[in-house]
């Protein structure tokens, strides 16, 4: 079957363990509950009281099939989920139909990987969880800047990215070399059933605190972001050197992953 066709149900069945690393009988109600759970979670965090953000928008940045985004229908007024694979998008479109509200949803297809076809200032949160660390540097960087632009003033951006540890020196060549075979069909269609190499391809990038803080102009710290903190795991020590960057730990946060959340003034 090819994988264009395959139903949101069927689609999680199959690959489960990429997006929700799980394996075994993964169904798509347990894929999404996973997902709600980590929603209602993560937006304690980032402080929005159970029941403030029912008149919100926002954009979800790197939706996938839905997991995260049929709980942020649930919660929000409107709610636009962006990827870079339509086929993606249209399995969000089931997931949501099935388990959230699908009247707030928007699909928004990133056809460049670094672009949000969205007016400035049009959305109160830009979320984005486990996507970036999937871009090349550079258009990671792109959407750090995209979310700023489309995100209201008062509003929040809250972005999930993966650093550094002492593994990479030898996982980030190989997902390269991963990648490199990726372009050959034959090869790539053996590949793709093997779950530690494809979650090696995947892992693009590496980006510290202090070079996305860089990417965005650490003239803009105090002026145009409020508040700004890095939330990382109490297991991982993070470096930061900007200025009026606040940390917090938080238990539940992978130590190899860390989060930038600023509010714009």
């Amino acid at each position: 079957m090819r994988a264009e066709t395959l139903t949101a149900e069927e689609a999680v069945r199959d690959t489960g363990w990429v997006f929700d690393n799980k394996t075994g009988d993964v169904s798509l109600e347990s894929f999404v509950a996973s997902g709600d759970d980590e929603v209602r979670r993560y937006l304690k965090i980032f402080g929005f009281p159970k029941g403030s953000t029912r008149d919100l928008s926002m954009v979800e940045i790197g939706s996938g099939i839905g997991r995260m985004t049929a709980g942020f229908t649930k919660r929000f007024r409107l709610v636009h989920a962006a990827d870079v694979d339509a086929a993606f998008l249209e399995r969000c479109r089931e997931t949501v139909f099935h388990h959230g509200e699908p009247t707030v949803l928007r699909t928004l297809h990133v056809v460049d990987g670094r672009t949000l076809d969205l007016p400035n200032a049009s959305v109160d949160l830009a979320f984005s969880y486990i996507t970036l660390q999937h871009c090349g540097a550079t258009d990671a960087q792109s959407l750090v800047s995209e979310a700023l632009r489309v995100t209201k003033s008062g509003g929040l951006i809250a972005l999930n990215f993966r650093t550094w540890t002492p593994l990479d020196a030898a996982l980030v060549p190989l997902g390269g070399v991963v990648r490199v075979l990726w372009r050959a069909p034959k090869v790539a269609k053996h590949m793709a059933r093997v779950r530690a190499l494809t979650r090696l391809g995947w892992q693009a990038n590496r980006l510290s605190p202090d070079d996305v803080l860089a990417g965005i102009g650490l003239d803009l710290i105090g002026s145009r972001l409020r508040d700004v903190t890095i939330i990382h795991s109490p297991r991982r020590r993070v470096r930061v050197s900007a200025d009026g960057v606040k940390k917090l730990t938080v238990r539940r946060v992978h130590p190899s992953h860390w989060w930038l959340v600023a509010r714009l003034a």
